[in-house]
């Protein structure tokens, strides 16, 4: 039996989020520690996949890097903190090496060079107020 995609009248969140997010790496495990180690939540690791779960839900499926596309460059998504200072912090002392915080009009942020050559930004929370 298929679930109704209506929302309850108490729930105020919207409707729809992102599912999941894909990210090819050369090696999955230690992928997987990195991602672990900046904030996501370990769901399945093993040799050829792994699954990490963020906020919300979403989950990213790290894959091994022989199938399209290839690792390197800007992350294929960006992560989002409450407070982009502490986020910070705590990644210098966890020797990430993030570059230094940009200050925006919309959001502040940083890159933070990540597994494979992949460099996330890492933006400060700009979401509406509303459930979420």
């Amino acid at each position: 039996m298929a679930r109704s995609t209506g929302t309850h009248r108490s729930d105020k969140r919207p409707p729809v989020a992102v599912g999941h997010v894909r990210l090819a790496v050369k090696d999955v495990g230690a992928a997987a520690r990195w991602l672990e180690t900046v904030g996501l939540r370990p769901i399945v690791t093993m040799d050829e996949l792994a699954v990490l779960e963020l906020r919300g839900g979403t989950h990213v499926v790290v894959r091994n890097a022989a199938a399209p596309p290839q690792p390197g460059g800007p992350a294929p998504f960006d992560l989002m903190v409450d407070d982009v200072d502490a986020a910070y912090r705590d990644y210098a002392e966890k020797g990430l090496k993030p570059a230094p915080i940009r200050r925006g009009r919309i959001h502040d942020s940083f890159e933070l060079p990540g597994p494979d050559g992949w460099t996330f930004t890492v933006n400060s929370s700009h979401a509406s107020g509303k459930p979420i």
